[in-house]
């Protein structure tokens, strides 16, 4: 049999105080992950965090490896061409500061011949995209 619950009297207003802000903070919970989830496609808010994030990963790899390279112009083509899960390891690795092997994530996104098309059309001449290959 279960137990059973012992009759304590009226219900203590403190007890209620904090039931109910227990259930409005998982009401806020439940709205913000459904407003965020509502972002995650392409473009969305979520999406948009995370390619921020990412770009900060980005930045101090390139200023090492490719000195002399544009590192906005080349940071923007570098995310475009990147795959939504290099997007999500780099937007970590944006927040923990870039391992070994998102650095050469990194460089292996920006030889990729469709990265240095992008490159060519935001003006990086041949002399700096030389760096690349």
């Amino acid at each position: 049999m279960p137990p059973h619950k012992q009759d304590n009297g009226p219900l203590d207003p403190t007890h209620c105080a904090a039931q109910i802000r227990m259930t409005r903070s998982a009401t806020m919970l439940a709205g913000l992950v459904a407003f965020t989830l509502a972002g995650c496609g392409p473009g969305g808010l979520a999406d948009q965090v995370a390619r921020q994030q990412a770009k900060q990963a980005v930045y101090p790899v390139l200023a090492t490896r490719f000195p002399g390279l544009p590192v906005e112009p080349a940071a923007d083509c570098i995310i475009d061409n990147a795959s939504s899960g290099e997007i999500l390891q780099l937007a970590r690795a944006g927040v923990a500061g870039p391992e070994a092997e998102d650095i050469d994530l990194i460089v292996e996104v920006a030889t990729r011949e469709v990265t240095i098309n992008c490159l060519l059309t935001k003006g990086l001449t041949p002399l700096v995209l030389s760096q690349l290959g």
